[in-house]
C-alpha cells in the first residue's frame, strides 16, 4: 500500500485576489474561426512568462471614470449581466482598455456612432496615444474626449468567469469577454508586455506540435471556441448565455505531475475537500494501492482492480466496507483495530453500527442492495453507479465503490416529497 501524499507542503503565501478582464478577439480566416493570441514577454518571477494569451489585465481603480464614455451599456445593465451589485461596467471598460494597450485595438465609436478606424491615423500619433493610455485610465479618458470617441461596450460580450486556483502565488478573478476584430485597425503588440501576435484556429493553437505555452484557462477557452466554425456563431452563442458559472480549478498531483484540475473532472470535489488551501498534495488519479485519509473517520484503499475499500471508525474500533477481503494490507491501512467487516453490496443485519463517534446506518433502496451512511459526516457508501436513497440534508458526500468521493447530484425530476435519487 502507498500513502496518498507526502508530508503536506507549505501553502504558498498568497497575495490578495485581484480582479481582471480578458478580451478574446475573433475573426474569420480562410479555414474558419481564428482567435488573436499574444505572446507575453519573458519576465522573471512571472508565472505566465512567455505564454500565449488573450489581451487582458487587472482592473484599474480609475476604470470607473470611463463609465461616461461607454455607449450601448450602462453600469446597471453590466452589473446584472456579471451578477455583481455594482461596478460591472468596470470590467467592460478594463477589457477594452487592456486590449488597446496590449494589442493596439480600440473598440470605440466616433461622434457619428461609427466604429473608429485607427488605420487612418499616422503611426506616430497612434503610438503616442497608446503610450498615453498606458500611463493610466485618465489619459485614455482625455484621449477619447479629445477625439469625440466613446467606448463600444455593446460590441463586447461577456461569456466566462475564472478564478485562479488556491495555492498559486498570484490569483486573479477574471471575467472573459469576446468581440469581433474591428474593421480599419491592425494588431500591434506593445513590445513590452506582449512581443508577438498570431491569428490561429483554436485547434492549431491547441496542437502540441505548435509548442505554445498555454495556461489552463487559455486552453479551456480555446477548446470552447473550437466547437464553432465561424466567429459570428460564437458571438451569437455568447450573447444567449444566461447564467455563467464561476470556474475555479484546483491544484493536485498525479502520474503527470502537478496540474490544475477543472470543475467537471471526477476528482474535483474530493480535491476541494482534502485540500481547500491549495497545497497541491491531493490526487487526481487513483492508482491501485493508494491509501487516502478522507477524514478523521474515513480511510480509502484502492484495490488491484481499482475498486475502493473504505475503513470507517471511531473510539470503539474500525469497520471495513467494500469488496476486498480483510487482509493484512487493509489492517495496516486502518488507524486502529478492524473489528467489523461490512460488505456495502450485501445484506447487513441491523440498521445501525456505533463505532464510537462514528455511526453507520443502513439505507435500503427498493429491491437493490443497501448503502451505508456515515451519519456524522453525511457520507454515503455506494456501488459505482447506484441510485442511492436519502434526503438532501442527510447526504453531503457520495463514496462510491469506484472513483473519487463527490457531492450528490440530485435527479432533475426528483419529487421533494419522496426520497431523492443520486447518481454519479
Amino acid at each position: 500500500m502507498t500513502a496518498s501524499t507526502p508530508a503536506p507542503a507549505p501553502v504558498p503565501t498568497s497575495r490578495p485576489i485581484r480582479t481582471a478582464a480578458t478580451l478574446v478577439v475573433l475573426r474569420d480566416g480562410s479555414e474558419g474561426l481564428e482567435a488573436l493570441m499574444l505572446r507575453r514577454a519573458e519576465k522573471a518571477n512571472d508565472q505566465n512568462s512567455g505564454a500565449s494569451v488573450f489581451p487582458g489585465g487587472v482592473l484599474d481603480a480609475h476604470d470607473r471614470h470611463l463609465h461616461p464614455l461607454c455607449t450601448g451599456l450602462d453600469d446597471a445593465a453590466a452589473s446584472v449581466r456579471l451578477a455583481v451589485p455594482e461596478g460591472g461596467l468596470d470590467f467592460y471598460a478594463a477589457a477594452i482598455r487592456e486590449c488597446f494597450e496590449e494589442a493596439g485595438l480600440l473598440f470605440a465609436n466616433d461622434a457619428r456612432n461609427r466604429p473608429v478606424q485607427l488605420i487612418d491615423l499616422p503611426l506616430g500619433e497612434l503610438a503616442t496615444m497608446r503610450d498615453a493610455a498606458e500611463q493610466g485610465t485618465d489619459a485614455l479618458l482625455a484621449m477619447c474626449s479629445r477625439h469625440g470617441w466613446r467606448l463600444a461596450g455593446d460590441r463586447v460580450v461577456y461569456f466566462g468567469h475564472w478564478l485562479t486556483p488556491p495555492g498559486m502565488p498570484r490569483r486573479f478573478d477574471t471575467r472573459f469577454f469576446v468581440a469581433l476584430m474591428p474593421a480599419g485597425q491592425e494588431v500591434r503588440p506593445d513590445g513590452r508586455e506582449t512581443v508577438e501576435h498570431m491569428w490561429l484556429r483554436p485547434a492549431d493553437a491547441l496542437d502540441p506540435a505548435r509548442g505554445l505555452k498555454l495556461m489552463n484557462v487559455t486552453r479551456r477557452v480555446l477548446q470552447q471556441l473550437d466547437a464553432f466554425n465561424r466567429a459570428d456563431e460564437f458571438m451569437a452563442h455568447a450573447r444567449q448565455l444566461r447564467e455563467i458559472p464561476l470556474n475555479m480549478p484546483r491544484l493536485a498531483d498525479g502520474p503527470e505531475g502537478r496540474r490544475a484540475v477543472n470543475i467537471e473532472e471526477p476528482a474535483y470535489d474530493e480535491i476541494g475537500h482534502l485540500d481547500p488551501e491549495g497545497r497541491g498534495d491531493a490526487r487526481y488519479a487513483l492508482e491501485p494501492g493508494l491509501v487516502t485519509r478522507l477524514s478523521g473517520r474515513v480511510v480509502r484503499v484502492v484495490g488491484s482492480a481499482s475498486d475502493n475499500s473504505y475503513l470507517v471508525g471511531g473510539s470503539e474500533g474500525w469497520a471495513s466496507i467494500g469488496p476486498a477481503p480483510l487482509d493484512d494490507a487493509l489492517r495496516a491501512a486502518a488507524p486502529g483495530p478492524v473489528r467489523w467487516t461490512v460488505p456495502a453490496q450485501s445484506d447487513w443485519p441491523g440498521d445501525m453500527l456505533d463505532l464510537g463517534g462514528a455511526t453507520l446506518r443502513m439505507l435500503k433502496s427498493g429491491e437493490g442492495a443497501p448503502s451505508l451512511l456515515l451519519v456524522e459526516e453525511r457520507m454515503l457508501f455506494t456501488g459505482p453507479d447506484v441510485a442511492t436513497t436519502g434526503t438532501n440534508d442527510a447526504i453531503e458526500w457520495i463514496a462510491p465503490s469506484r472513483g473519487f468521493i463527490h457531492r450528490p447530484r440530485a435527479a432533475s425530476h426528483a419529487d421533494a416529497a419522496d426520497v431523492p435519487a443520486y447518481r454519479r
